[in-house]
């Protein structure tokens, strides 16, 4: 469909396991350092994510990773193994977190030793200047720089790729799926596609009630006139457009962030917005032709507090042993599938 197909695979969709390898009860919570929440319950999500899980126990990146200096995934593998082979609280030191802000990145590769690495996730001076120990953070905004830097680490010593290419990463084989943008000349009804990969989608739920009423909200078209106006390619006239998005492919991972800031001022959205246990994404495909497409829920982000700029973030996620946690920071409790139905989400994650 006009689509350039990949010169180069760089990880196979059918070596990505679904199911997790081993059943266990789920790992420690994570310290919070000072303002730590938003890091730990992205950490837990993404432990706590099976594809990704069992790609970074097997220790497939690191065996074949000669990355000089900071790795993303190397970090993430060295996280992921701590946790989910640990029976102890995770532990990150108040000294790593000071030299992390008073040192650079090439000083603390010298200073630290492999199995505290790990500690830099605490420090995103390296992926993301914004992030600094002892300042509140957003989660999204903590999950969006987590996965660029696993897509980096993904694709260095993989120069001159294509954009096609470089969507076939293990992380874009996980998370990523692809838009459909079709805009229509109200004047003409000359018809043009565009298309965009993406790893996570903002909805907005200002007048969203459920998750689904946001999704087709979504992909309902939108007129654009006026000051909107687009110049057609074919009659070559400013003309009112509509405007139509779809999801095209489908992710293994659907990652969905309900936009909770009412405007710049960080006011909050609180509005329960319901969200299922499984959801089936055929309704908001460009084809909805064929079998459902049903993703299962296995992690929620909430945010507690009156405005998104102050507050707390805790998270239930899904262990190996099928059984749902309230993650917490320090505090990991078991719960029920009706309490995680019943939160304020923030952030969820539906594996299919």
């Amino acid at each position: 469909e006009g689509m350039t197909p990949p010169q180069r695979i760089l990880f196979p969709p059918e070596e990505i396991c679904m199911d997790w390898q081993q059943r266990q009860r789920p790992g420690p919570g994570l310290r919070n350092m000072g303002s730590t929440c938003y890091i730990n319950v992205i950490l837990q999500c993404l432990t706590y994510t099976p594809p990704l899980a069992n790609y970074l126990l097997s220790r497939e990146h690191s065996r074949l990773c000669f990355q000089q200096g900071f790795c993303m995934m190397c970090i993430m593998e060295a996280h992921v193994r701590k946790v989910l082979r640990s029976s102890a609280s995770a532990i990150w030191p108040r000294a790593v977190i000071r030299d992390l802000k008073r040192k650079s990145f090439q000083v603390l590769e010298q200073v630290l030793s492999p199995s505290c690495r790990v500690e830099l996730l605490t420090s995103f001076l390296v992926i993301g200047e914004e992030f600094e120990p002892d300042t509140a953070g957003d989660a999204f905004e903590f999950l969006c720089c987590a996965l660029k830097a696993m897509q980096r680490a993904c694709l260095n010593g993989s120069s001159n790729l294509d954009i096609s290419s470089q969507t076939t990463t293990i992380i874009h084989q996980i998370f990523g799926g692809l838009l459909k943008s079709r805009v229509t000349c109200l004047r003409c009804q000359a018809v043009s596609d565009s298309y965009k990969a993406f790893l996570h989608i903002l909805l907005d739920i200002k007048e969203a009630s459920s998750l689904t009423s946001a999704l087709e909200d979504f992909v309902t078209p939108k007129q654009l006139d006026g000051k909107n106006c687009f110049k057609c390619s074919k009659c070559e006239k400013k003309a009112a457009i509509s405007k139509r998005v779809t999801v095209h492919h489908v992710p293994k991972v659907f990652t969905v962030c309900l936009e909770r800031a009412a405007d710049h001022t960080g006011k909050k959205i609180s509005t329960f917005v319901e969200y299922p246990e499984y959801l089936d994404l055929l309704t908001y495909m460009s084809d909805i032709a064929g079998e459902p497409l049903i993703y299962s829920l296995y992690a929620v982000v909430v945010h507690s507090g009156d405005t998104c700029l102050d507050g707390h973030f805790f998270c239930y996620t899904k262990a190996s042993n099928g059984l749902w946690y309230r993650m917490d920071d320090e505090s990991v409790d078991s719960c029920g599938i009706h309490a995680v139905l019943r939160q304020q989400a923030y952030l969820l994650f539906y594996a299919r």
